[in-house]
């Protein structure tokens, strides 16, 4: 069952490069509503947490280390066909690849440092999501 819901990170790239405000914008623009919005710093062991599908890849360790590295900013955003037009607004995980417009595309270093995460599935997006916040900062 689709909740019209997603989760997203502002990545410490992004954050680091003063495009918070511009990612947001663009968020808003193309129809999401915040639900939730949070300023903060991973630490190696939550960003672990959070990544632990990923442990057996070898990608990470760095992934871990890139994602502690500096702030991130959390939310959950809701619209109609969450999943998918949020997936379709960031563009492609490599930004060479992304479409022109894409978050992404006008964001991002590398493959790597891709400017924000966006959840693949509704199921993602909800465990993603109560990582972060509890019901009480859901608005």
């Amino acid at each position: 069952m689709s909740t019209n819901r997603t989760f997203t990170m502002i990545k410490p790239d992004a954050v680091a490069n003063g495009h918070i405000g511009a990612i947001i914008n663009d968020i808003t623009a193309a129809g999401f509503r915040i639900i939730a919005l949070k300023y903060t710093k991973l630490t190696a062991e939550t960003a672990g947490k959070f990544y632990e599908v990923h442990k057996d890849r070898p990608f990470y360790g760095n992934l871990v280390t890139f994602m502690s590295s500096g702030p991130i900013v959390a939310a959950i955003l809701e619209k109609d066909n969450a999943i998918e037009d949020f997936r379709k607004l960031i563009g492609a995980t490599n930004p060479a690849q992304a479409e022109d417009g894409t978050i992404r595309k006008k964001y991002a270093e590398s493959i790597e440092a891709n400017a924000v995460h966006g959840s693949d599935s509704d199921e993602n997006a909800a465990i993603e999501g109560d990582f972060f916040f509890t019901a009480a900062e859901r608005f």
